[in-house]
């Protein structure tokens, strides 16, 4: 697949596609592209905003047979004037993609909401920030392919179609906790011949304070190469004299060596005791980012087909999830270090927390962050 060019008018270079494309292709590409422009995804900002209408614009146009067949031989003249019913070959009415509504072709004539309508109308009603891995349980999204084998020697993440899933949610990869894929990628090399005896695999010691391997996650804050943040990855491995981790990148062989506060986790969670909202008490989302100037969480509420933004005493993590300790006054020294959440005490809205094979700590939800 060829690198997106969101600077390009042309809706291929745009999309990343070839221009022989086939329906599959073109849907994974925007399916991407979008969740990672998303308005959402990116609060206040206007260059997000913007890729997003022409990411949108772009597959409106190339999703419909007939748009496609004026785009490939007049460009965008050809989809202008099919819009307006101009007596040409394939002509006709409609807005983008046959979406009830849509603007005009070309590039910048579709607005930011007919973008938004558009994105919830292509999936089907789905959440559209998960199934993106077709893991069982999940919703069927296009799958996305990564190089090297989780375990269990075939691509985990194959799917295909948009299929009304999750598209935000299966980030997370199985269980719907976020955590290690299943499988170690080490089987078969125990002990072979003598039967009977069990397998001298080394015990590996359990890491509380290290994000699982196969958790997904999309990057942040770059600098060297800002152009990646917002893609999405997963974890392959810690390295732990560098205190980093080694991501592989989503549709790619590329590998990246990422420091914990350049990566964002995408979990299921569970709305808790809102008081303005109490409907959603009790419904779960999908992170999609975090707001440090905002103290909140953006959360994708795929039965309500909405977002909310949360403030963390709202939002109860998955047991198995790894987060950091922060804003604890009472033992500050805790305060940077990750750990494993255990269990959620609902009568006082706390986490048990364990650090280390010998130390387990009960912390408000508010001082862990992933």
């Amino acid at each position: 697949m060829v690198a997106p060019n969101l600077n390009s008018k042309d809706y291929y270079q745009i999309l990343g596609c070839s221009r022989d494309a086939d329906e599959s292709a073109l849907k994974k590409a925007y399916r991407k592209l979008a969740v990672k422009w998303h308005p959402d995804k990116n609060p206040d900002s206007q260059e997000a905003t913007t890729n997003f209408q022409k990411v949108s614009e772009a597959y409106a146009t190339l999703s419909d047979p007939k748009k496609r067949q004026m785009y490939d031989q007049y460009g965008e003249e050809g989809v202008k004037a099919h819009e307006a019913g101009a007596d040409m070959p394939g002509g006709g009415m409609g807005g983008f993609g046959g979406f009830p509504g849509g603007h005009g072709g070309g590039m910048g004539g579709m607005s930011p909401e007919e973008a938004q309508q558009f994105f919830a109308h292509a999936f089907g009603g789905g959440d559209p920030f998960g199934g993106m891995f077709g893991m069982g349980g999940m919703g069927g999204g296009p799958g996305i392919r990564f190089s090297s084998s989780m375990g269990g020697g075939g691509d985990p993440f194959g799917g295909g179609g948009f299929g009304g899933g999750d598209p935000f949610s299966a980030f997370l990869g199985g269980g719907g906790m976020g955590g290690s894929m299943r499988g170690s990628g080490m089987g078969g090399h125990g002990m072979r011949g003598h039967p009977g005896m069990r397998s001298s695999m080394p015990t590996v010691a359990k890491q509380y304070d290290v994000i699982p391997q196969g958790t997904i996650v999309s990057l942040k804050g770059l600098v060297n190469k800002s152009n990646l943040n917002g893609d999405r990855g997963v974890v392959k491995q810690y390295i732990s004299q560098s205190k980093r981790y080694v991501v592989e990148l989503e549709d790619s062989d590329e590998t990246l060596s990422v420091k914990p506060e350049n990566l964002l986790q995408h979990v299921h969670v569970r709305i808790h005791d809102i008081q303005s909202q109490p409907e959603l008490n009790g419904e779960t989302g999908t992170i999609i980012t975090w707001c440090p100037d905002k103290g909140r969480y953006s959360i994708y509420v795929a039965s309500l087909k909405k977002f909310v933004s949360l403030k963390p005493c709202n939002v109860v993590l998955d047991s198995g999830t790894v987060a950091k300790v922060t804003g604890v006054e009472s033992k500050p020294e805790l305060n940077g270090r990750w750990g494993t959440i255990k269990n959620w005490v609902s009568e006082s809205n706390k986490y048990d927390v364990q650090l280390s094979s010998n130390q387990i700590i009960r912390l408000k939800v508010e001082n862990m962050i992933l």
